[in-house]
């Protein structure tokens, strides 16, 4: 059985982000096209694609870290603001573009609200979990000698 840590993690967020482009639920807002995705930004995202993406980063995260809440996931995506002369200080991601995210996930059944935050459905699960087994099967294709791990 493989699962989301078998496989790197860049390849398993970039298939996911392909295959949540084809959901319903899933659809970047309207602001999203001019939103940074938190204060130590300078600019908005360069990607068409980066709401997918965070979208299925969002899904792996909670898989892993879950249960979990907005603010943990705030200091996930974050990182160091500058500011000027004075030194460099951490500051936290966006928490609009998580909320959103987390609730589109939700209207998409890979995620689930409990008391203690968001955790991964058993829907998610299966979602997740049969991609890092498509992720493994190319990855042997390319490195023939992975076949025993």
């Amino acid at each position: 059985m493989t699962t989301i840590y078998d496989v790197p993690a860049s390849a398993l967020i970039n298939k996911a982000a392909q295959q949540l482009k084809n959901e319903e639920y899933v659809t970047p807002p309207d602001w999203s096209a001019y939103v940074k995705t938190g204060v130590h930004k300078e600019m908005p995202p360069t990607s068409e694609d980066w709401w997918y993406v965070r979208c299925a980063s969002l899904l792996r995260r909670i898989y892993i870290d879950g249960p979990v809440g907005v603010s943990r996931l705030r200091s996930f995506y974050g990182g160091r603001v500058n500011r000027g002369s004075k030194p460099e200080r951490f500051s936290k991601g966006s928490g609009s573009i998580i909320r959103e995210a987390a609730q589109q996930l939700e209207k998409l059944g890979y995620v689930k609200k409990i008391k203690g935050g968001r955790v991964i459905s058993p829907q998610g699960q299966s979602f997740l979990d049969n991609i890092a087994n498509e992720v493994k099967k190319e990855l042997i294709k390319e490195v023939p000698g992975l076949e025993k791990y």
